[in-house]
């Protein structure tokens, strides 16, 4: 496709080639995001139905069956596991905290079933291997929304296509008020290391930036250089209640990233080229209009708006109707476990560079 072709509007789906069907799905997890944002998206999606719910307690578990009409059966995790109702679903949605996310991807492969798992895809490095050779047996798709959305995928396509000529820099920012976005809970699990990880910002929210400029660029991080510190109680033992990293990646581009978790709700991406600059803004957090900019050296500019009122709702449906549409034809799923590996290792390093105030190199990892 040429690139006035690109330039004439966002393309819905160019992934899609179901005709019809249904993949049943088993949701694990029922925080808010769950509710909030995932439910209401298999809700509205094309080939996907939620029909049990699992969560720590009957009671809990009940509350989804009773607020989801599709939703007949709800589990205990410890039934989960065990292998409760593998005859109603066909796949399985992980939402959890990210340090429990390997036992129920180990349980949903013991089971046989296809798994879309929230990224973070683990905790640690070690234990984000571990999942991956566990589910080496079923399909693995991990979460990253992004990747789907069309406005990002139009990026990918420009830069293939030359728009900007050769990629130099890659500027990207995402940042909340996470105690009054998510939960007012200075105990919750984002800011618990067991169950969050190295860290609560860069782990949540700089992964965004990372993922979609290496889905973008289609290339990946050689080395990092980080600082991050925490100055409220309420993030005391983690490392990035602020943080800014670089990446420097395999096709020589450079990306400067920020991330915030005490901060303006706000996010964008931009990627500057020899003979350009796109330029994704508000985006990441939901907001609307998200817009993509195109600028040449020549004063060429164009906005893409593709009209969406709800951008979180229709990013998550287009992410699970993606994985249905690949695991009822038995198509390969991206981004896939190994995809998701290189985003921890450049997570950890990181978190190392931080640490230690060095450039670290993924390699080294």
């Amino acid at each position: 496709m040429s690139l006035d072709d690109l330039l004439q509007g966002v393309r819905a789906r160019d992934w899609e080639a179901l005709d019809s069907g249904t993949l049943r799905l088993a949701i694990v997890g029922l925080g808010w995001w769950t509710r909030q944002q995932a439910i209401p998206a298999i809700q509205n999606s094309k080939f996907c139905e939620a029909t049990v719910a699992v969560s720590s307690s009957h009671e809990k578990a009940g509350e989804t069956v009773a607020a989801t009409p599709t939703i007949t059966t709800g589990l205990t995790y410890d039934e989960f596991v065990e292998g409760e109702a593998t005859d109603e679903y066909d796949a399985v949605y992980i939402c959890t905290p990210n340090a429990l996310h390997l036992p129920y991807v180990a349980a949903a492969a013991e089971h046989g079933k296809a798994v879309l798992c929230e990224k973070p895809v683990e905790a640690t490095l070690e234990r984000a291997e571990e999942l991956v050779d566990t589910a080496e047996d079923v399909p693995l798709m991990v979460a990253y929304r992004m990747q789907t959305d069309p406005q990002v995928r139009l990026m990918r396509d420009l830069v293939a296509e030359g728009a900007i000529g050769d990629p130099v820099a890659v500027h990207g920012h995402m940042g909340q008020q996470m105690l009054d976005v998510v939960s007012g809970d200075p105990d919750q699990w984002r800011l618990n290391p067991d169950l969050a990880g190295y860290g609560a910002t860069v782990m949540d929210l700089g992964i965004y930036p990372l993922n979609t400029a290496r889905f973008v660029l289609g290339a990946d991080p050689v080395s990092v250089t980080a600082q991050m510190h925490s100055e409220d109680e309420a993030f005391r033992d983690v490392p990035d209640q602020h943080a800014t990293f670089t990446i420097q990646f395999d096709d020589g581009t450079y990306a400067a990233c920020t991330a915030s978790q005490h901060s303006h709700l706000s996010g964008h991406l931009r990627l500057v080229g020899t003979e350009g600059e796109l330029l994704l803004e508000p985006t990441f957090l939901g907001e609307s209009p998200q817009t993509l900019t195109y600028r040449t050296l020549d004063g060429r500019e164009v906005e893409l708006d593709d009209g969406r009122r709800d951008v979180f709702a229709d990013e998550m449906t287009e992410e699970f109707d993606y994985f249905a549409d690949h695991v009822l034809r038995d198509e390969p799923l991206t981004p896939d476990g190994d995809h998701a590996l290189v985003d921890m290792r450049s997570l950890a390093a990181i978190y190392e560079a931080a640490e230690t105030g060095q450039e670290v190199t993924l390699d080294s990892l």
